[in-house]
């Protein structure tokens, strides 16, 4: 039997995929090349935005032709849309067998190998292949304990098949799981569930695993990744803390760490960013906003000036640090006036990127039931791209900076393959700045390596 898992969104869902995969094929399942020949498909899903969902409700659509040829085979929806959407995804594809949220994923084997059993035995017996739905989610924060919401809302982290990973170099590792920011825009608290921060010793036992397996870069990820707080006889464990016992593992080159929420961006972080050698000087922390009325309307819990005041702190700790930041553009009510706090906030920041999104409306968060989604598209879209534009001139700015310079970076992965033999590797630098350069093969990938800056463009630096 063959499973085959499409994977939408965050990084978390990556990981998810990637944890997945290994349960998977410990439970004896084997991974299938191509969509249409497994007899098992899932689709790990996103709920940030609507275009993730219709993306996903579309691929839905197509496979009913997969299961007419394929009536045995098992179609699950994972993830955040179905913690969200829940029996609506049945309602909207009859033909899915399996919906199962995030916080159940510890179950995903044995649920697969149950489907798969019962649809064997109604083939032996001549049947059609109409097995019962298998609908596993979590329970929903606002209509039971916490602590009952926090115990269904399972840990999943075991230990990951090498194969699972793209890159055999690199690998994520999940230190918390959940929100409890509830930003008024954002479902994440909903589908992710309470915040829970994994033992350190636990995390520290897997960075070991994945760098005996060949790791070189690990990279740390939460909801808030900074955020993550575990106590135990008396003694609390905090981010920082973890950066510095992470750190002395031996064999691991780089350890990055992703996201950040701008509150929890205390000094005693930055003082162990800037006294660890193998710590990224890159943090990721999102503003959404530089205007302070939007701030609040978004529940965001800071102002545009102690946003500020965070960038001047890490510019005195870390001169060397780069920052990237998230703004949504078009939130509710959002005037012109208050766009515009938000470009003065991209140039006082001079982020090495911004992410930028046009607000989508999702049902279930505060800000959908607040307020209305009254910003036109044509609007949303036009200070969409006058916040690129802006970046873009700030991001070239900041690269150009490194022409002439010598960096140090971990080549990832091949660019490009060349027609005349050759290829463009890439890597990135200790702040995150991606390199490209030219080589005669791929066996430079993994390694760190001195390169000389030649030529910058807004988000790439060229090395000979």
């Amino acid at each position: 039997m063959q499973f085959y898992i499409e994977t939408v969104g965050c990084q978390m869902n990556v990981l998810d995929s990637e944890l997945v995969y290994s349960g998977l094929r410990r439970s004896g399942l084997e991974p299938a090349t191509h969509r249409e020949d497994a007899d098992v498909i899932l689709f790990n899903t996103c709920s940030i935005r609507q275009h993730a969902e219709d993306k996903i409700y579309s691929a839905l659509g197509r496979l009913k032709h997969w299961k007419t040829h394929k009536p045995f085979g098992v179609l699950g929806v994972i993830g955040c849309m179905a913690q969200k959407d829940q029996k609506m995804i049945f309602q909207r594809a009859p033909h899915v067998d399996l919906v199962l949220g995030p916080g159940q994923l510890e179950l995903l084997p044995e649920t697969i190998h149950q489907l798969l059993d019962e649809k064997l035995q109604l083939r032996y017996e001549n049947q059609e292949a109409v097995t019962g739905k298998k609908l596993l989610v979590s329970l929903k924060r606002l209509e039971h304990r916490h602590t009952e919401v926090v115990e269904s809302f399972r840990l999943f982290n075991p230990v990951r098949n090498p194969e699972s990973r793209t890159n055999r170099f690199q690998a994520m590792v999940r230190i918390m799981f959940g929100c409890n920011q509830f930003c008024t825009y954002c479902i994440v608290p909903s589908v992710r569930g309470p915040e829970q921060s994994r033992p350190p010793q636990e995390i520290l036992d897997e960075i070991r695993t994945l760098v005996r397996q060949g790791v070189i870069e690990i990279t740390l990820i939460g909801q808030t990744v900074n955020s993550y707080r575990y106590k135990s006889n008396g003694k609390t464990t905090r981010l920082s803390d973890l950066l510095y016992e992470a750190s002395e593992i031996e064999g691991l080159g780089r350890l990055c760490f992703v996201t950040n929420y701008p509150r929890g961006m205390n000094d005693e972080l930055l003082q162990a960013v800037r006294d660890l050698p193998k710590v990224s000087k890159h943090l990721h922390i999102p503003a959404q906003s530089g205007s302070d009325s939007v701030l609040r309307r978004m529940r965001r819990n800071y102002t545009a000036a102690e946003y500020r005041e965070l960038i001047d702190r890490i510019g005195s700790t870390i001169p060397d640090a780069s920052i990237t930041c998230d703004l949504i553009v078009g939130f509710c009510g959002e005037t012109e006036e208050e766009f515009g706090a938000t470009v003065e906030l991209v140039r006082y920041g001079r982020f090495k990127n911004s992410f930028i999104f046009k607000y989508s409306e999702r049902p279930g968060t505060k800000s959908a039931e607040l307020f209305s989604d009254d910003i036109p598209e044509s609007v949303k879209k036009t200070r969409n791209n006058i916040l690129l534009e802006i970046q873009d001139n700030i991001s070239l700015e900041q690269n150009r900076r490194f022409i002439g310079r010598t960096v140090e970076i971990l080549v990832e992965g091949v660019s490009k393959r060349f027609e005349t033999g050759g290829v463009q590797l890439s890597g990135r630098t200790l702040c995150d700045r991606i390199v490209v350069f030219d080589a005669p093969d791929d066996r430079l990938i993994g390694q760190f390596l001195k390169q000389n800056i030649v030529e910058a463009a807004p988000f790439t630096l060229f090395a000979r």
